[in-house]
């Protein structure tokens, strides 16, 4: 399984959906209208999304 690690290319803002769509091999564009199909729901998506791109490294 590949590491959680935000890519350098290919990315939209941060690269946090792209990071864990390659680490589950799920497709990228599927992970962000995941993502923001939950915006419109009550809940901490965009702080988890802040934390997230603290948290997660850069793919070297």
């Amino acid at each position: 399984m590949a590491t959680l690690a935000r890519p350098t290319r290919g990315r939209v803002i941060a690269g946090v959906c792209a990071a864990i769509a390659d680490r589950f091999h799920w497709s990228r564009f599927l992970v962000r209208l995941i993502f923001v199909v939950s915006i419109v729901l009550p809940g901490p998506q965009f702080v988890l999304y802040i934390v997230l791109w603290i948290l997660i490294p850069k793919r070297k």
